[in-house]
């Protein structure tokens, strides 16, 4: 509960920020549907990722949802499980850097959960953990309102079960 706190009083935080940014900054809101893989150093997972983003001058909040697609075999003391990611969940402030009228920069820091399964046996097994996540990626943008994204994500979980890194690509719109 109070990393969820934490987290809130640092979006509250860029939130504020952002409403004090130059009057001259434009508000604009930014949606994005992709694939994202988490290499947790013995799986790699994959989700189908979606994002929304809003932002004023150079900061803003980002909400992140993901569904887990497949799943990938682990070997734990000599029995293999199927491991999967189910869901995941984050919220992120973030910094934007622009490069241009259709390029962007930026770097994200946020708090998120996500649920696993493991199956071995017929019989599953489901679990949670909460995260400290931070990330930098870039978009670039066609025609001025469609594009692609890149990004990476560090999630740092809480329970000291490792961490992982999150790679994604995304088709992104201005809105």
């Amino acid at each position: 509960m109070k990393y969820l706190l934490a987290t809130a009083a640092a979006v509250a935080t860029l939130t504020g920020l952002a409403a004090a940014a130059p009057a001259s900054a434009q508000s604009e809101v930014t949606g994005s549907i992709g694939w994202s893989r988490t290499d947790t150093g013995d799986t790699n997972l994959d989700a189908v990722t979606g994002r929304v983003r809003w932002t004023s001058g150079y900061f803003g909040v980002e909400g992140e949802v993901s569904g887990g697609v497949g799943s990938d075999d682990v070997t734990v003391g000599g029995t293999t499980f199927k491991a999967k990611l189910r869901d995941q969940a984050a919220i992120y402030g973030v910094g934007k850097v622009p490069m241009g009228a259709n390029a962007d920069l930026f770097a994200r820091v946020g708090y998120g959960t996500s649920k696993f399964s493991g199956s071995a046996f017929g019989g599953t097994v489901t679990g949670s953990e909460e995260s400290w996540n931070y990330g930098v990626g870039g978009e670039y943008y066609f025609d001025g309102k469609n594009g692609v994204r890149a990004d990476y994500t560090r999630e740092n979980f809480k329970n000291s079960v490792g961490d992982a890194d999150v790679w994604s690509l995304s088709y992104t719109r201005r809105f």
